[in-house]
């Protein structure tokens, strides 16, 4: 039994073991504050003192690779939260706004069942998507592009339907994807270089690419040799998981299709337009699936089209249609062209390439104009009807002036100011203020790298900015190991989506109040930055929070940015997800009311998914 000394003495040494850690951390504190910077020699020793006297909210925080070898470590925590339950096995695959059920419910003209439809707020799931049994981390790029773990997307259809055109076969426990396709026998690298002899894509003026109907994404998985960064975007499971395997490859794609409403990118936002047998009827409705590519094309920009209908007149026995049926449809798809103005610049084979104008001027003296859209503001896109009419350009000062301001090549444009910039066309957004934001960001992602090693190692392929702003996260990160989705929120007070594509960057609109069009599990690392503040009065945090952790692959990472009492109330919901977190300050001190929220996903699968977390 211990004496009244001794418990009187143990307080005493207790009391003052706490003064010494306490006015460590006091000190430690204000001499953060004093520098200012976050990068001075006293915040480094306070940060090494910090660990040490355990100041920090968490430790252990695990970046560890399953199966692999990448590992740093930062804080942890144990804390009781309320537990999110997993979700029943039948959701591993499960993509909210492209539910097979509830697609049927909607009409089928104009592809609008595949089209998003999002569930009410009282049917969505209040659960953890489960990992299939056997998941294992991707291979890193560029393995990956040719092999993708069986487990981590167990769907053989494909093999067989698409076995004779080397889309993918099944080898053991691997998918190998051969690079082939169904317009590409010879693979994607010659079909590529053909392309190539007629689009500038080696001197690094094409940088961004769009494909529809992009299969398991090869074109745009070989298109990086050329430092090319394809969005490419299918339905979901017209071809059984071909998103999904695009994702787990480390190709940049989303669900989707050209049906009813407008594709959700800024206009003249691609250097190049790309469908291969992608089965879009581009002569239906008036032209408006080419009308809606000549909006998102750059003036000047370039349109591929490969397979049916070039070429009908040798291929037809083949395709087994009508010859009458498909010298109409080639008849209005060079009709629609000639209307938009749009030189055709190459045919060969199957294969016809388009350029698109530079600007409004080029093409007055045609004598048939087509209809412009009334539309004022040629962005506001989310969930507006497609309609079959051209998106005004903006005025030039000369009929040879380029609207956008003349092409620069990657990585050159990567920095340089975006002509929606030097020309006033932001608001509120000049030079100057550009410029600094890229200062800020490439100081926030010098700190990213101190606290999570491995942030581009490799480790990382599928990155995403949940709330992009110019997109100076995604070019201060920018690597050949990596590439980033920017997403602009559609409730976002400045539309900076299109200055993100004059950098060679690629992203999309989304509402965070509603799910993302992909797969689970197909991004290694999200950044937030801002996001729950942004979307405070406009819907649940808890449902936000959910949505990134489907999006989210087993020990992906998360960073957030918020306000002090934002993060609190974050860390309260994610303690029950399966995350490690770990608060720090900002990189200018503690005085700064704004944080960052570390967190990595734990691994588990759907076989140990009745164990506690």
């Amino acid at each position: 039994m211990a004496t009244k000394g001794n418990s009187g003495e143990n307080r005493t040494r207790g009391s003052m073991s706490l003064f010494i850690v306490v006015g460590l951390c006091c000190f430690f504190y204000i001499l953060g504050a004093w520098q200012r910077s976050g990068f001075g020699k006293g915040d480094s020793i306070a940060l090494e003192i910090t660990k040490k006297t355990d100041c920090s909210i968490l430790s252990n925080l695990n970046y560890e690779t399953h199966h692999g070898g990448d590992a740093g470590t930062v804080d942890d925590s144990e804390s009781n939260f309320q537990e999110f339950k997993p979700c029943d096995d039948r959701y591993i695959d499960y993509t909210p706004c492209q539910d097979q059920m509830r697609a049927m419910l909607f009409p089928r003209k104009n592809m609008n069942y595949r089209e998003r439809h999002c569930p009410p707020p009282d049917e969505k799931l209040h659960c953890l998507i489960p990992a299939p049994k056997g998941y294992a981390t991707p291979f890193r790029w560029p393995k990956s592009r040719d092999y993708v773990p069986y487990a981590n997307a167990p769907y053989k259809s494909l093999t067989v339907e698409k076995a004779v055109q080397n889309w993918i076969q099944y080898e053991g426990n691997v998918f190998r994807f051969p690079g082939g396709g169904t317009q590409f026998p010879h693979g994607a690298d010659a079909y590529i270089e053909e392309l190539a002899s007629v689009i500038p894509m080696d001197s690094g003026m094409v940088r961004t690419a769009l494909d529809t109907g992009c299969g398991v994404a090869s074109w745009g998985a070989y298109l990086f040799k050329k430092n090319v960064i394809t969005m490419s975007f299918a339905p979901r499971d017209s071809h059984e998981a071909q998103v999904q395997f695009a994702l787990e490859r480390g190709v940049p794609a989303v669900i989707g299709v050209l049906g009813t409403i407008k594709l959700p990118y800024s206009s003249r936002a691609f250097d190049m337009a790309h469908c291969s047998r992608c089965l879009i009827p581009w002569s239906a409705n008036d032209g408006m699936y080419m009308m809606e590519i000549d909006r998102v094309l750059r003036p000047g920009g370039y349109w591929v089209l490969s397979g049916p209908l070039i070429n009908w007149r040798t291929n037809y026995q083949a395709w087994q249609r009508p010859i009458k049926e498909l010298e109409e449809e080639q008849r209005k798809i060079e009709e629609i062209a000639k209307l938009l103005c749009w030189e055709k610049k190459h045919e060969k084979g199957e294969t016809a390439i388009w350029q698109k104008r530079i600007n409004y001027d080029y093409c007055q003296e045609q004598d048939t104009q087509p209809t412009m859209c009334e539309s004022t503001d040629a962005e506001d896109v989310w969930y507006k009807k497609m309609e079959a009419c051209v998106t005004p350009y903006p005025e030039t000062t000369g009929p040879d002036k380029v609207v956008g301001g003349t092409w620069k090549s990657f990585p050159e444009r990567l920095n340089a100011v975006p002509f929606r910039i030097s020309s006033g066309s932001i608001k509120g957004i000049g030079v100057e203020a550009y410029q600094e934001d890229n200062r800020s960001w490439r100081k926030h992602v010098n700190s990213y790298k101190r606290i999570n090693k491995i942030l581009d190692s490799g480790r990382y392929r599928n990155i995403m900015d949940m709330n992009a702003g110019l997109g100076s996260f995604a070019a201060a990160i920018e690597s050949p190991k990596l590439w980033v989705m920017n997403v602009m929120p559609t409730i976002a007070e400045k539309d900076t989506l299109g200055v993100i594509y004059e950098r060679g960057l690629i992203g999309i609109y989304h509402d965070w109040c509603e799910a993302f069009s992909t797969y689970p599990r197909t991004y290694d690392l999200i950044h937030a930055n801002g996001v729950f503040t942004l979307y405070k009065d406009k819907c649940n945090a808890e449902d936000i929070l959910l949505e990134m952790d489907r999006i989210l692959r087993p020990e992906g990472a998360v960073i957030i940015r918020d306000q002090a009492d934002v993060l609190v109330k974050v860390r309260k919901i994610v303690g029950g997800m399966r995350w490690n977190t770990k608060i720090i300050d900002h990189e200018d001190g503690p005085l700064v009311t704004e944080k960052i929220l570390f967190a990595v996903k734990r691994y588990w699968v759907t076989e140990n998914v009745t164990s506690s977390p």
